[in-house]
């Protein structure tokens, strides 16, 4: 509304400025000349005003993005936590399934070994409490004294392994209810701290949204539409050229001219936009958007190396993978990024998770394939 503003105060500067060209041909003499210089002066200082104030809303906008990056980034990195502790806490539970199928096991084991002691002492109770060298003096001959010293050395070797075996089965339960007890502690902290994201996640995405909202009301005008979007491309063709650089030191990588038509997308969804088609105005869409659910997996069409991880503005957090000569796959408007820059990847792996940064409206993947900076429709590539 202001820029409107703007806009008639200017049209109506320029009427005035006509009719006094007009006047000063027509009249030598002009009896309301102050009048009209004066009229001009408050035209004049009404496009100052409007000037300014269409200034202001610009630096409240960018202030806007700059929240809205924050939010972005914070959301991340909470997601990131959120996969993490999720992951820490499959992994303590199978443990506590492995430490409950060890103390089961050890407890079985004892139970067993109780009743076998219980039968020697009761075997040994049976024998009646003779004295063990009564029994040899009591014997005459000596094969049967031979066999008697056999037959308790036997005995008693078997009690005392029973009796360690017995021992050692006590120390490992109590070693497996102790590791049990630092599992199930440690299961609970992850509980607490995934519980802690949780709400901290929401948070921001309530940030997020207002964020949003405030900004969707500093409308642009379509020129200004343009202007916002042509600079968002200039950002991203220079980061592209910067990485280019870094591209030439990758080894090793095959790039894609022979993989047309054999590589899978890097997630399954409807194309929204097609590559080539309007954007806006006469800019035109330089890769393709995929509708995606928030949060499912973006896979790296092919084996390269990150070359970059980070929000840029108007395409969110975005991944740029090199895969050689001159082959560059892009990812735009994640959600959470899992692979830092220097990461190398392989064909199929997870790199992100679809999201909505960068100001989107609905959760999905922004995805480019570029040779040597140049944008190419992915559909080439992909099946």
């Amino acid at each position: 509304m202001k820029f409107l503003h703007f806009i008639k105060v200017t049209i109506r500067l320029c009427t005035l400025l006509c009719v006094f060209s007009l006047s000063c041909l027509a009249t030598p003499f002009l009896d309301n000349q102050s009048s009209t210089n004066q009229k001009l002066k408050d035209v004049k200082s009404e496009i100052s005003n409007a000037q300014s104030a269409l200034n202001n809303i610009l630096k409240k906008r960018t202030r806007l993005e700059n929240q809205l990056k924050e939010s972005d980034i914070a959301i991340s990195l909470i997601t990131q936590k959120i996969q993490e502790n999720t992951n820490n806490k499959k992994i303590i539970q199978n443990k506590l399934i492995e430490l409950e199928k060890n103390k089961s096991t050890l407890i079985t084991s004892k139970t067993l070994q109780e009743e076998l002691l219980a039968k020697q002492l009761r075997a040994a109770y049976s024998a009646g409490h003779h004295d063990y060298i009564k029994l040899l003096l009591n014997q005459k001959n000596p094969a049967t004294i031979q066999r008697t010293i056999t037959h308790y050395q036997y005995v008693n070797n078997a009690r005392i392994k029973e009796i360690e075996n017995f021992k050692k089965t006590i120390d490992e339960l109590i070693l497996v209810e102790e590791k049990h007890k630092k599992q199930s502690s440690a299961l609970d902290e992850i509980k607490n701290e995934l519980a802690i994201n949780k709400k901290s996640l929401e948070q921001n995405k309530e940030k997020r949204k207002s964020t949003l909202i405030l900004i969707k009301k500093e409308q642009l005008t379509k020129k200004q539409q343009l202007d916002k979007l042509i600079s968002e491309e200039k950002s991203l063709k220079d980061t592209l050229n910067k990485l280019k650089q870094l591209a030439k030191a990758s080894k090793n990588l095959d790039g894609l001219a022979k993989l047309k038509r054999k590589l899978k997308w890097p997630v399954s969804g409807r194309i929204i936009h097609n590559f080539g088609t309007q954007k806006h105005g006469y800019i035109k869409w330089k890769g393709v958007l995929i509708k995606a659910p928030l949060g499912k997996q973006i896979k790296s069409i092919y084996n390269g190396k990150v070359l970059f991880s980070d929000w840029l503005k108007g395409y969110g957090l975005v991944t740029i993978i090199d895969h050689g000569k001159g082959y560059m796959s892009l990812y735009g408007y994640n959600q959470t990024l899992l692979k830092k820059v220097g990461d190398n990847v392989e064909q199929g792996e997870p790199i992100a998770l679809a999201g909505q940064s960068g100001g989107q409206s609905q959760p999905g993947l922004y995805f480019e394939i570029r040779h040597t900076g140049q944008a190419k429709n992915p559909k080439l590539w992909c099946r």
